[in-house]
C-alpha cells in the first residue's frame, strides 16, 4: 500500500504571523495578549495556503519563558487567540533558551522533524517561512524549501534562504505558484 506524504508550510510566529514589538530597534515577541496583533494579510495568506492543500504548522521559539520574562500561560493565551483568528493545524513551541542545548529550539530542526514524522509530511515538498536565520537553518536541516520574510534581522546568515519575500502574503503567492508547476499527486 502506497502512502502519500502530505505537503506542509511551517510558519514562524513572531514577525511572520503576528507583529513583533520593537525595543531599542530590536524586534521582540509581544509581552501581553493585548500586544498580540496579526500582521495585515496573514489571514488571507493562510487561507490561500490551506486552499492549496498544505498542512499549516506554527513552529516558534519562546525563550522568554526560560529567561523568566514570560509565562507559559500568556504564551498559551496568545496561541488560543492565534487559533481563533487563523486556520492553522498545529502550534509547536520550544520554551528553552540556547544554554539548554535542546533539539527543538531553532536552528535545530526538532520541532519540524517531529511534526514531519507525526503528521506524515514530505519535507521535500514542504516549506519553512521565517524572519530569522534560525528559521532558515532549521528548515534547511529538516529538508524543506526555506523562505525568509521581511528584512532578516540578523546578518550575516549562516544559511541563505531559498527564497525571499516581503511578508507572508508574498511568500504564500510564491509557494502556490511553485506548486502550480508540480504534478499533483492524488490525495496530496
Amino acid at each position: 500500500m502506497d502512502t502519500v506524504l502530505r505537503r506542509a508550510v511551517f510558519l514562524d510566529r513572531d514577525g511572520v504571523l503576528n507583529e513583533s514589538i520593537h525595543v531599542d530597534g530590536v524586534p521582540v515577541p509581544p509581552r501581553t495578549i493585548n500586544e498580540f496583533r496579526l500582521i495585515d494579510g496573514v489571514v488571507d495568506a493562510v487561507d490561500r495556503l490551506r486552499a492549496a492543500g498544505f498542512v499549516l504548522i506554527v513552529v516558534t521559539n519562546q525563550p522568554d519563558v526560560a529567561r523568566g520574562r514570560q509565562t507559559v500561560a500568556v504564551i498559551k493565551a496568545m496561541h488560543e487567540k492565534l487559533r481563533s483568528e487563523v486556520a492553522i493545524d498545529d502550534i509547536v513551541t520550544c520554551f528553552h533558551d540556547d544554554v539548554d542545548a535542546c533539539r527543538c529550539r531553532k536552528p535545530q530542526p526538532g520541532m519540524l522533524t517531529d511534526a514531519i514524522r507525526r503528521r506524515g509530511i514530505d519535507p521535500s515538498r514542504s516549506f519553512m517561512v521565517g524572519d530569522r536565520w534560525r528559521d532558515v537553518t532549521a528548515g534547511r536541516l529538516a529538508g524543506c524549501t526555506t523562505i525568509l520574510v521581511g528584512p532578516g534581522w540578523e546578518s550575516p546568515m549562516p544559511d541563505s534562504p531559498d527564497l525571499r519575500a516581503r511578508n507572508l502574503r508574498e511568500a504564500a503567492a510564491m509557494i502556490c505558484q511553485s506548486q502550480s508547476h508540480v504534478r499533483r499527486t492524488p490525495g496530496a
